[in-house]
């Protein structure tokens, strides 16, 4: 991660789970961290834990389904602490709810969220990047469903569109590592795929979908900011384009 040290790196879904996870071992690496997060508070909470650490932490709110706020924080970034290395788009929704009977609101959500944030936060990054000639390194945290969708152990079905915004991150993993290919840029783009990991996005869940999912072998939040850091940490030659993480016993 020497690479790295004293680059600025932003994290969506800095306030909890995978992304307080790895904003955390960011900043103890020595990296200059922006957090994003509709939850300022949890984000200021994170900032109090990480102030003696080698690098720095800045929260800052922000709903990544709107692009408002999204390009105001990179007009920040770039005013205020200069060019991104790296961006992890950590963010994501999993509303329960089915396809037969679901929200509409809840599927637009979902969208907005975990395919049109990513790529809008992606652009902001990859502008920063191109304009400071920075071989940066863009990381998006998929999932499991999003290469097959295995039996869950849920006493009905409740994952909705998650899936296919899922399939979605790794089409445009792919898309993006062409385009960059195409344009010869050195700028690299992985996408992290954990299977079942312990997570407040669970939290909506009604409480027998809960206790079935508390019996399946889980990842926590580190072990996958640990692959997420393990995947940054590759030299400037080799890029990790998809990583799949199962928790041992995992029968999914």
């Amino acid at each position: 991660m020497e690479q790295w040290i004293g680059g600025l790196a932003v994290v969506t879904g800095a306030s909890s789970g995978i992304g307080a996870a790895v904003t955390s071992k960011l900043v103890k690496s020595g990296v200059i961290v922006v957090g994003l997060a509709r939850r300022i508070e949890a984000l200021e909470e994170l900032e109090a834990s990480l102030t003696h650490e080698k690098g720095t932490f800045h929260p800052k709110q922000c709903d990544i389904s709107n692009d408002d706020e999204i390009f105001a924080v990179f007009e920040w970034i770039e005013e205020s602490l200069g060019p991104v290395s790296i961006i992890i788009n950590a963010a994501g929704v999993l509303k329960p709810a089915t396809l037969i009977e679901g929200s509409t609101d809840v599927w637009k959500e979902t969208f907005d969220v975990n395919i049109l944030g990513l790529c809008v936060c992606t652009r902001e990054a990859l502008k920063s990047m191109k304009a400071h000639e920075i071989a940066g390194h863009i990381v998006h945290v998929n999932c499991l469903v999003g290469h097959v969708l295995p039996e869950l152990p849920l006493p009905e079905p409740l994952l909705n569109v998650y899936p296919a915004t899922k399939h979605a991150v790794r089409a445009l993993t792919e898309t993006l590592r062409k385009e960059l290919r195409g344009s010869n840029s050195k700028i690299k783009v992985s996408s992290v795929s954990p299977s079942y990991t312990i997570s407040d996005m669970y939290n909506e869940f009604p409480e027998n979908a809960a206790e079935a999912l508390s019996e399946t072998p889980r990842l926590t939040a580190d072990d996958v900011a640990n692959a997420i850091i393990y995947v940054l940490a590759t030299p400037p030659g080799v890029q990790i384009q998809d990583l799949i993480i199962r928790a041992i016993g995992d029968a999914l």
